[in-house]
């Protein structure tokens, strides 16, 4: 290996025993869980709910599309993403994640200070400064045989819930996917053409009965998160009454009675007010006697 494809930030480099407070407690559910980590970048990435997103090196546009998407909603949501800065699919996950300004973690099959691919390296440093980058090997340590294997074990066990976006039938996304059924992980994958290669692996994971990822609202379901409500277009500009009446019922269903004391309108000005707002489409009424915008 070159001396330039090996990061000068080992003065950086965090290194966790299995007692240390920052080892993720769910690594110990590993049948060989690492007896050591070496971390560079912000703790704080752990301690975001995670979601893992793998699959295929040889990845197609619609694949890293839907990766993109995928990524963006979990972000906004607070969810942390981990993958393994592989080529294809790992890659747009990380990239996505980072420029929406949230966490993302790389588990590395090699030391944390050796990006991998080497085309990586500006990735690499990107998502040590802004994400966290973790590896059970010692810094220093170049790929080898069976490292990828063991290296996809670490981010089974960091996430819940693994998402396979696109992988072939020999994709390392499915031994990730494979190691996360074995710990009792959730694994879901997202449906792709049934002539293309990339997606002969994921679909098979559909077909024995991974969780169907139609819509990023499915993988916030997962986690137990709610989609983020639409925000509201603002109201026309309105009349004082209608004004006074849009600003009480801000936080949901409020009843009619209680408008005259919220608003010091009277309770003719009340009905005159909501028949207009009920005319614009701003609002509703239930049959209790409730008010709520619509």
């Amino acid at each position: 290996m070159r001396p330039e494809e090996v990061v000068p930030i080992a003065a950086s480099v965090q290194h966790w025993s299995r007692e240390s407070p920052n080892y993720p407690s769910e690594l110990g559910e590993l049948a060989q869980p690492p007896r050591e980590l070496y971390a560079i970048g912000r703790v704080s990435a752990l301690s975001k709910p995670r979601v893992a997103i793998v699959g295929t090196r040889n990845s197609t546009a619609y694949g890293e599309r839907i990766t993109r998407t995928l990524t963006r909603a979990l972000v906004r949501s607070g969810v942390s993403i981990v993958s393994g800065m592989a080529r294809g699919i790992d890659a747009a996950a990380h990239r996505t994640a980072l420029e929406e300004g949230g966490n993302t973690v790389a588990v590395l099959g090699t030391g944390v200070d050796v990006p991998y691919p080497v085309g990586h390296r500006l990735l690499h440093r990107a998502i040590a400064e802004k994400g966290l980058v973790l590896s059970e090997y010692p810094p220093g340590t170049k790929a080898g045989p069976g490292v990828f294997p063991k290296r996809n074990r670490i981010i089974a066990a960091l996430a819940p819930v693994t998402i396979v976006v696109e992988a072939g039938f020999r994709s390392g996304a499915l031994n990730t996917a494979g190691q996360a059924l074995e710990l009792s992980r959730v694994v879901a994958a997202v449906p792709g053409p049934i002539d293309s290669d990339q997606s002969r692996g994921s679909n098979q994971l559909l077909r024995d009965g991974a969780v169907l990822i139609a819509a990023p609202d499915d993988a916030l379901a997962l986690l137990g998160i709610s989609p983020p409500k639409a925000a509201l277009p603002p109201p026309p500009l309105l009349p004082e009454s209608e004004q006074k009446i849009w600003d009480a019922i801000a936080d949901g269903f409020v009843s009619i009675d209680d408008l005259p004391a919220a608003t010091s309108l009277s309770i003719a000005e009340c009905l005159a007010a909501i028949t207009s707002l009920e005319i614009m489409g701003l609002v509703e009424c239930s049959l209790a006697g409730e008010i709520k915008r619509r």
